[in-house]
């Protein structure tokens, strides 16, 4: 294809346009970025390092993200800069099927755990997974927290996706709609907005394992597990993985950190 610039689209914090920039830097490529909200007074966590990387950061709404995102790519096409298009959330066969690899990986280190847990939003994340489980026989469940409302229709979107990641890497299983467990009651009051959940969960996390969530994904995630094993949600001596997702930059976002400061102070 001989592609020279990529374009992606995502949140102001957006963790996948944070690493598209920088693949985009490292493979010598330029970088557009079309976020989806109002550029901030400041630029930190995420958008900070948009910046380091290089990337071009167009600022929109979500009902007009779409149609920039198209205008960004005509215009790229015209200038001989051969666009490779990302979706949101790099949830395409191809980004989603990393995580059907990461699963093949997973279960090649350790024993099968009886639950897998992770945060779900644009569906690649689980996708691949579901994919990779089909693939290996893993029996064990995959449990997607979903970080914005919608459960139904991410489900739907979960479904076809990982079909598509089994017929890309050629592998002649199918993921069924019984083995997709979307949960989407712990968004609160919506995508990004913090709660004392995600604060609870950061928290803990920091002084249980040393280990750093964020507030939008792997902090929202965290909470709904925390929720889940306090109203006995597994079985009794079943064995859960939390699968970190990443997204530590967000922590130190303007919005993010003063809220976290003053909720524990």
């Amino acid at each position: 294809y001989g592609a020279k610039m990529v374009i992606t689209t995502g949140a102001v914090q957006s963790n996948h346009c944070r690493q598209t920039a920088a693949s985009a830097r490292k493979a010598g490529m330029e970088c557009t970025l079309v976020l989806v909200g109002e550029s901030p007074d400041r630029d930190s966590g995420n958008l900070f390092l948009d910046r380091v990387f290089g990337a071009r950061v167009i600022y929109t709404d979500d009902e007009n993200h779409d149609r920039v995102m198209d205008e960004v790519f005509d215009e790229a096409w015209q200038n001989g800069l051969r666009p490779y298009r990302i979706p949101y959330g790099g949830s395409s066969p191809t980004g989603a099927s990393a995580y059907a690899y990461a699963l093949f990986e997973l279960l090649e280190q350790i024993d099968p755990p009886d639950y897998i847990v992770h945060a779900t939003s644009s569906g690649g994340t689980q996708a691949g997974m579901l994919s990779g489980a089909a693939i290996a026989d893993y029996s064990g469940k995959i449990i997607g927290i979903s970080v914005s409302p919608g459960r139904e229709e991410l489900s739907e979107t979960v479904h076809h996706l990982a079909n598509e990641v089994c017929d890309l890497i050629e592998k002649h299983h199918r993921v069924n709609k019984k083995d997709i467990f979307v949960l989407d009651d712990y968004v609160g009051e919506g995508y990004g907005v913090m709660g004392a959940g995600e604060v609870e969960a950061i928290q803990l996390f920091a002084d249980l394992e040393g280990m750093i969530v964020d507030p939008v994904y792997t902090g929202r995630c965290a909470s709904g597990m925390i929720d889940l094993l306090r109203t006995g949600f597994f079985e009794k001596n079943s064995t859960i993985l939390f699968w970190h997702t990443g997204g530590m930059p967000a922590l130190f976002a303007d919005n993010y950190q003063n809220l976290i400061l003053d909720r524990l102070s």
